[in-house]
């Protein structure tokens, strides 16, 4: 298979859901209020994406504690400081997407795992199951795999963004490839890649909020059986995700409309 990602990207049911989000992102970055207060948005965005990634991973605070810095938690802390980095990642995420993912698990790994194993790939051919997904892949086949996803990423094809962004978060979320805070590095890779290939180049979409509001597991479940049904229900759920983080953003700026 030359181009598997232009193969995922014609499964039933998967064109009509990514031109649904697209058509939904579109009609958001026409909103009036982005003419004045897009980097706003953007922060508020990211901060309510952090807080349902870590919410995802078991850490679910209130969106006002994060406002006045009292989660303390160090899943929410790791989120945090992941969503805070992304801006500063993403000249590097196409050309060293090792680099940059060493870089987001040593954000937000700090406080659940030892210094040595911040940033570094798993030796050992177990990881911690936390969404009840099964065993994970060896160390060898996952890093096989991930040799995989980078030169998915760097090929010379332009498949959806969207399309890269859900492979991308599935294959982080299921191969488990630091064995810590995997599923916050995998969150904030979707959001990265979709501002970096060009879905949302203003990071405004709340995909973390979308994905927290739909059965995410199950979606994971539905990849990880490898089926062409599972993975378009992984991109359509995926799709699904960014138009309710559409909504999220939207909301914010009317927030800011009525001052």
């Amino acid at each position: 298979m030359s181009d598997p990602l232009a193969v995922i990207a014609r499964l039933p049911g998967v064109p009509e859901a990514v031109d649904a989000a697209r058509e939904a992102v579109d009609r958001l970055y026409r909103h009036r209020v982005l003419r004045r207060a897009s980097p706003a948005v953007s922060t508020e965005s990211s901060l309510r994406g952090a807080r349902a990634s870590a919410a995802l991973a078991g850490a679910d605070v209130p969106l006002d504690a994060l406002r006045r810095d009292e989660a303390h938690d160090p899943v929410v802390q790791g989120a945090l400081r992941a969503s805070v980095e992304l801006g500063r990642l993403g000249p590097t995420w196409r050309q060293a997407p090792r680099q940059v993912l060493a870089r987001l698990h040593t954000l937000a790994a700090a406080g659940l795992t030892g210094q040595e194993a911040l940033g570094r790939p798993r030796t050992a051919d177990n990881a911690p199951d936390p969404l009840g997904l099964g065993p994970a892949p060896s160390a060898e086949e996952t890093a096989a795999r991930m040799e995989s996803l980078f030169q998915l990423m760097a090929g010379a094809t332009k498949p959806p963004a969207l399309v890269l962004a859900a492979i991308t978060h599935a294959e982080l979320a299921v191969l488990r490839p630091f064995g810590t805070a995997d599923g916050l590095v995998a969150r904030a890779a979707e959001r990265l890649t979709l501002v970096e290939y060009g879905l949302d180049p203003k990071s405004l979409v709340a995909v973390e909020v979308g994905h927290l509001e739909l059965p995410y597991a199950e979606g994971l479940r539905a990849y990880l059986s490898g089926t062409p049904e599972g993975v378009a229900q992984w991109i359509q759920q995926c799709a699904s995700a960014v138009s309710l983080g559409v909504r999220e953003a939207a909301a914010i700026c009317e927030a800011m409309q009525r001052g």
